[in-house]
């Protein structure tokens, strides 16, 4: 009798082991997308629009990383502090903010995966930010399926995005501000969006769709404001 309890009971503990330890890893995958999509339909009941801050005086470290002066105020609930002004990205209206690591193989996937740790990769032989040519910027991992989610976490709301809002790139401490034109979901293996050359500065965003699987690509490509 005694041995059949202790029999039920370490079933029951192996039970609510499984359960925590599966409920755990739920929210280690799928934690930076969930988090993004609440914080973005939150947003939008309470109409909050985030904003780069003009009160906000931002300097340079060493690293490269941006740090801020808030001046006589403190930072408002709805201001985006660049991540990076040496070379970030920041679109407001999805609250995405990320380092860009610039120079990344789109084919070496063991480099790529190192830069998405860090940011967002700039695919390698892009024009520089306000350059006329292709700035092609992506967040897309083809690595083990809880990786395939996290990294892309930065992009996630990247279908948001429609014709006339605003990318804003930070390159050398210059701005350079983006407006959307297009957005095409696209097969794997095209990519006519990452070849194309053009005469007018082009930002190309990628990732993938739907989000956090390998079916096909998001693409966003936006035109320099001043042109």
């Amino acid at each position: 009798m005694f041995t059949n309890f202790k029999f039920i009971l370490a079933i029951r503990f192996l039970g609510y082991l499984l359960f925590f330890l599966g409920l755990f890893g739920f929210f280690f995958i799928l934690g930076p997308l969930v988090q993004a999509e609440a914080n973005y339909r939150l947003d939008k009941i309470r109409g909050v629009k985030r904003t780069i801050s003009n009160q906000i005086v931002v300097s340079q470290r060493e690293d490269g990383e941006a740090s801020a002066n808030f001046a006589d105020i403190r930072q408002k609930e709805n201001s985006i502090v660049p991540k990076s002004t040496e070379y970030g990205i920041v679109i407001e209206k999805i609250n995405a903010n990320a380092k860009v690591v610039p120079g990344v193989n789109p084919a070496d996937e063991k480099q790529y995966t190192e830069a998405l740790t860090q940011g967002v990769a700039e695919a390698l032989g892009s024009t520089k930010p306000g350059e006329p040519g292709n700035l092609y910027l992506f967040s897309h991992s083809v690595d083990a399926p809880w990786n395939i989610i996290r990294f892309n976490a930065i992009f996630y709301l990247l279908r948001e995005l429609e014709k006339g809002d605003r990318v804003v790139i930070f390159y050398q401490n210059k701005r350079y501000d983006y407006i959307v034109f297009d957005k095409t979901v696209a097969e794997p293996n095209d990519v006519s969006f990452l070849t194309n050359r053009y005469d007018s500065p082009i930002l190309t965003l990628q990732t993938c769709d739907p989000p956090g699987t390998l079916l096909k690509r998001l693409i966003i490509r936006a035109k320099l404001a001043s042109t």
